[in-house]
């Protein structure tokens, strides 16, 4: 199996260049990601918890999916294949906006990240695949806040940055 390749970008989304994603991040290169949130007809969020044997964040609760676009993809086709391979539907997406956020982890690894954003709408449960989510659940958006205030250890560092400083653009649907 090949390597999988980040796509290396300026502060300004400005593509650099390719490198492995293992040696991304472990030196804490800024590369291009996206961040997925995928909301029903009620405005409940599904969320994914981590499979446990992620290579960082095993078991905690995040966005509905988030990866990296390979080169020559656009952020909604890696938005749309992602949503796939990781929760087992599609649906339409619509780019929000973006951010820049770096977090180290307690196993050496660094995610420096240029966050594209997106949301979709889908009304049925998932189809979790195992190997990348250990489970799912629909919240409220209050719920949600309520709950990452009472147990912020539960969640991703990059979803606790979204929800925490950019939450009303996802309330604005």
């Amino acid at each position: 199996m090949l390597e999988e390749k980040v796509i290396l970008v300026s502060e300004v989304d400005e593509q650099l260049g390719l490198m492995a994603k293992m040696e991304a991040h472990e030196k804490g290169i800024l590369h291009r990601a996206f961040s997925v949130f995928v909301f029903n007809k009620n405005g409940e969020l599904l969320l994914q918890q981590r499979a446990l044997d992620k290579y960082h964040s095993p078991g905690l609760w995040t966005n509905t999916c988030c990866s990296h676009q390979r080169d020559g993809e656009s952020n909604i086709q890696a938005g749309k294949r992602r949503l796939q391979e990781e929760m087992g539907f599609n649906c339409e997406l619509k780019e929000l906006f973006w951010f820049v956020y770096k977090a180290s982890f307690d196993n050496g690894l660094t995610e420096h990240e240029l966050d594209h954003v997106m949301i979709g709408h889908y009304e049925d449960d998932p189809i979790v695949n195992l190997e990348e989510a250990a489970a799912f659940k629909w919240m409220t958006l209050e719920d949600v806040k309520k709950d990452m205030q009472l147990q912020p250890e539960l969640y991703t560092e990059w979803f606790k940055i979204i929800f925490n400083e950019y939450d009303q653009r996802l309330v604005k649907l």
